[in-house]
């Protein structure tokens, strides 16, 4: 209840959160009980590539949690000068079908040719770390940089995450590029598979990423549902900006923590999705329902 009024207090939903299923240190039954405990109305499990939380997610959802199943999908734009990463949240699409679950499978495969290859770049330089120990690390999930941190840090070599993903160690001296989805392919997929496609922080200036008012233009008109403001990488002027364009273009806006657990400080619900925003994305979805 709101204090004062008697009128309930507004949903909280937090609609971008990662786990063990790809590079969350939570499983997903302890991601559940985390949103829960951090007072979440709502919660989507968004994992890189995969949809391996799903199930674990549902039967761990505590009473009063909605689930939302979605993925973090790996997407390049490849402009006319130069190709950039980007991310794209797919919400509520259904995991069997065959176009889009070919596409997440093989971003995958790529993702773990990539992270051996690294290991043995540092190996390479005297770096005594192992793929058995990184894929330890992953618990069964998709292999990420992350992973690698953390085999760094069991190591020695570096005190955190953050240190890891320094330019002398996994931000660009053992960094190699991997295989992604053309963005504009990427929002077809997750459009035909019933799903709801949100751009993930498109303004992130502190990860070297600002997507093109152009691009997203684009993307708009071929499909595109919403855009990420709010968002821990996001300035509170870069937030404006990403509302602005959303409201010029019809799309809907949300906001997350981008949550992943020790890997980073940032909590669950840190910044949250409106109940309006919410029940649009619902509406549009056509894959699978929320859970609760």
């Amino acid at each position: 209840m709101t204090a004062g009024t008697g009128a309930p207090a507004p949903a909280r939903i937090d609609l971008h959160t990662h786990s063990t299923a790809s590079d969350g240190t939570l499983t997903p039954g302890e991601l559940m009980a985390a949103a829960s405990g951090a007072g979440l109305d709502v919660v989507a499990l968004t994992d890189h590539d995969t949809t391996a939380g799903w199930a674990a997610a549902s039967t761990a959802r505590p009473a009063g949690l909605t689930l939302v199943r979605g993925a973090e999908i790996s997407c390049r734009w490849y402009g006319p000068d130069t190709a950039i990463p980007l991310h794209l949240l797919a919400y509520l699409f259904d995991p069997t079908d065959r176009a889009l679950a070919a596409e997440l499978a093989r971003v995958r495969v790529a993702r773990e040719a990539r992270g051996e290859r690294i290991v043995e770049l540092l190996r390479a330089d005297g770096v005594d770390i192992t793929w058995d120990e990184v894929r330890g690390y992953a618990a069964g999930g998709t292999v990420g940089r992350p992973h690698i941190a953390t085999a760094l840090i069991r190591a020695g070599l570096v005190a955190t995450t953050s240190e890891a993903f320094e330019p002398r160690w996994l931000g660009e001296r053992y960094r190699l590029p991997k295989d992604d989805i053309d963005v504009f392919t990427a929002v077809r997929l997750v459009r035909e598979a019933g799903g709801v496609p949100v751009f993930a922080h498109p303004r992130a200036t502190r990860r070297g990423r600002i997507v093109p008012d152009e691009l997203i233009v684009e993307l708009a008109a071929a499909g595109l549902f919403g855009l990420e403001a709010d968002h821990t990488d996001h300035s509170p002027a870069e937030r404006a900006h990403v509302r602005a364009l959303a409201t010029e273009l019809g799309l809907v806006v949300t906001g997350s923590s981008d949550f992943h657990g020790s890997h980073k400080t940032v909590r669950l619900g840190a910044h949250t999705t409106a109940p309006d925003a919410y029940e649009r994305i619902v509406s549009a979805a056509r894959g699978v329902p929320p859970v609760g």
